[in-house]
């Protein structure tokens, strides 16, 4: 990469995978853009770069035709740039069914997270569990049970008194938890969503759309990682002598799969969200699919395979930026140090259509002149990314570490040089 004093132009290239970003900013294919709330739990995450939904970018996006799927409503993004690649309708409020148990593990890690239980704490099924219908896990009420075989009952099993029994252990009762679930939902600006219960039985006022629901996903999936997979992927639990398999069955048919969750009623339709993580030329890659309303259980899992595959077959992933690694140096005037690296303390990937990426290019312009002091991750400059000549993305650059003020003499000699240029 060719530098100069203060704008320098280069055309990037691939490199290492980065962090995944937070909030999804959204491009969709023919159909309107959605944007993603940003989480904001446990482990604060990077700002959104993504981009721009309604900009020049998106024309360029729409390119790629999406798929035509037999579902009332769809969503498909990338998780390591944050884009949505194509939605249909994906703020129709729909009945989510059993993707209602999404909220109540997110919920249930969090607490076990903040010390509010124990994933080994043992309770006991209510009478009101108990006799929760739908798909069960078949707890005898007699018989303590640990919160770890409740996720596993509720995730792999979707039963209903898994989650009515977990509900009731974190908040002490169901409505008090069904208050966390939709303030959780108002913090995270989940509009299209309200829930009524734990479990996702048909309620009137129980609703949500494709796009809260992948934001829901995408929260479990970056706030709580190592839960994610210990819960997600497992493709069969027995309880009560009771083996039952998860209903997500890529997981026994694409390697790639690791999660996450299914869910049916008559009003729902049938409906599934997944996720993959697979390797790509540019590194790991991990996408998220909802489809809503599909009208056989094997729709569900085809149109998701589908859109798994076409995301992965027409997308590439561009690594802008890696955390914490310098872009260039650039000079300091009056410091202890000559110079200073510069670059982010976030990871920024973007992703465009197949063979678009060799079009993107960047030009970084600085602050100059850069005075000491100086401190770590002050912003010294920007990155502007363009495709094709249109605007992508512009991104803060900082300093990656301090650099202190220099002795007077050197000072006062580049106060000179400085008046002098």
């Amino acid at each position: 990469m060719s530098l100069s004093h203060s704008v320098v132009p280069s055309r990037l290239t691939m490199a290492a995978l980065v962090v995944c970003l937070a909030s999804p900013m959204v491009s969709s294919a023919q159909a309107a853009p959605a944007q993603l709330a940003a989480p904001a739990a446990v482990a604060s995450a990077p700002a959104a770069v993504g981009n721009l939904p309604d900009g020049p970018t998106a024309a360029l996006l729409q390119t790629v035709t999406p798929p035509n799927l037999d579902a009332r409503s769809w969503v498909v993004l990338d998780l390591t740039s944050n884009q949505v690649l194509a939605q249909h309708d994906s703020h129709q409020q729909e009945a989510p069914a059993s993707l209602t148990k999404l909220m109540t593990a997110y919920l249930t890690f969090k607490a076990i997270h903040d010390g509010v239980i124990k994933r080994d704490q043992m309770v006991h099924e209510s009478t009101k569990a108990w006799r929760t219908g739908g798909s069960r896990m078949f707890i005898d009420p007699r018989v303590p049970v640990s919160v770890n075989d409740l996720l596993l009952g509720m995730i792999v099993q979707s039963g209903n008194d898994a989650a009515m029994t977990l509900a009731q252990t974190v908040a002490g009762s169901e409505a008090t938890f069904v208050s966390m679930m939709n303030r959780q939902a108002q913090q995270w600006g989940l509009a299209d969503t309200h829930f009524m219960d734990p479990t996702g039985l048909p309620d009137p006022g129980h609703h949500s759309s494709a796009h809260d629901l992948a934001v829901i996903a995408t929260h479990i999936i970056r706030d709580f990682p190592q839960d994610f997979a210990r819960y997600f992927k497992v493709k069969e639990f027995t309880y009560n002598h009771i083996t039952q398999p998860n209903r997500v069955s890529l997981l026994f048919t694409d390697p790639t799969v690791d999660g996450m969750k299914t869910g049916y009623t008559e009003q729902a339709g049938y409906c599934m969200i997944t996720t993959a993580l697979r390797n790509t030329p540019t590194g790991p890659r991990r996408v998220l699919t909802v489809v809503m309303g599909t009208p056989t259980e094997h729709a569900r899992v085809a149109e998701s395979a589908v859109l798994l595959n076409w995301a992965y077959q027409n997308f590439d992933d561009v690594h802008l930026l890696q955390a914490g690694k310098p872009l260039l140096q650039a000079p300091v005037w009056k410091g202890a140090a000559s110079t200073v690296a510069i670059g982010s303390e976030q990871g920024v990937t973007v992703t465009v259509p197949r063979g678009d990426a060799k079009r993107i290019q960047t030009t970084v312009q600085r602050n100059d002149p850069l005075v000491a002091p100086l401190s770590a991750g002050q912003q010294v400059g920007t990155l502007k990314v363009t495709l094709a000549g249109k605007p992508l993305a512009t991104l803060p650059l900082v300093a990656l570490q301090p650099v202190r003020q220099a002795g007077f003499f050197k000072r006062m000699w580049d106060a000179l040089r400085l008046a002098i240029k």
